[in-house]
């Protein structure tokens, strides 16, 4: 990708969770916005950047899985990067409560995934029809969710246990910012300073190998 004209620079940024506002969606400069700890969110119309003064995070090694989340693990079927563009779709659905991706960071996202950095896990019934999912961007060992959603019980977080087995133990999974749902699983809260800390060694090592990954992962693979 061609460099982006916008600089993101910690250093000026105000101590407050919305860092910035305006610049563009362009391939270029969403990647650079994550790989210095900013991520895009529109708020009324206005494209804003922020970078939580405490931002949630996971270690893959702290995940948190139930006796019920497990028996979701061999009852569901879980796929990678095989419907993206429904996922984000699901996501975005106006009738979800806190809804806010619109049709601009849909398809900045969807562009993301044809350049082959933004992913998905998908969750699928017996059938094959779609229930659950996540979605975000992959840069190196750092993967930075996006939203999630599901249509059936533990559908989202099925997923979840997909994609840490995908990022590994030397990755991490950020999620923005914590809630009690997220901590349930094992999600913690990192001081703005420490995340940016951490940043340098995780978005320029190896990353997954997403080629790879792409398709149906089987139980055997990995999960609990």
């Amino acid at each position: 990708m061609p460099p982006s004209p916008w600089e993101f620079r910690p250093e000026l940024w105000p101590r407050s969770d919305c860092v910035a506002a305006g610049a563009d969606l362009e391939p270029s400069t969403v990647v650079e916005a994550y790989r210095h700890g900013a991520f895009p969110m529109p708020d009324e119309g206005d494209l804003l950047w922020w970078s939580p003064v405490e931002r949630g995070v996971l270690e893959p090694s702290a995940l948190r899985v139930s006796r019920s989340l497990r028996q979701a693990v061999r009852r569901l079927t879980v796929t990678v990067d095989t419907a993206f563009a429904e996922v984000v779709d699901a996501c975005a659905d106006p009738r979800r409560p806190g809804a806010w991706i619109d049709r601009g960071i849909r398809d900045a996202y969807v562009r993301l995934h044809e350049l082959g950095w933004a992913h998905s896990v998908e969750t699928r019934d017996a059938d094959g029809t779609l229930v659950g999912g996540l979605y975000g961007l992959s840069v190196g060992r750092l993967f930075a969710g996006e939203s999630m959603f599901h249509h059936a019980r533990d559908a989202s977080k099925v997923a979840l246990v997909a994609l840490v087995d995908a990022v590994g133990p030397e990755g991490l999974v950020d999620v923005q910012w914590a809630t009690p749902h997220l901590e349930s699983l094992g999600v913690v809260r990192w001081p703005r300073e420490r995340y940016l800390g951490a940043l340098h060694g995780l978005v320029d090592a190896p990353g997954p190998d997403w080629d790879a990954l792409r398709g149906p992962i089987s139980r055997a693979e990995g999960t609990p």
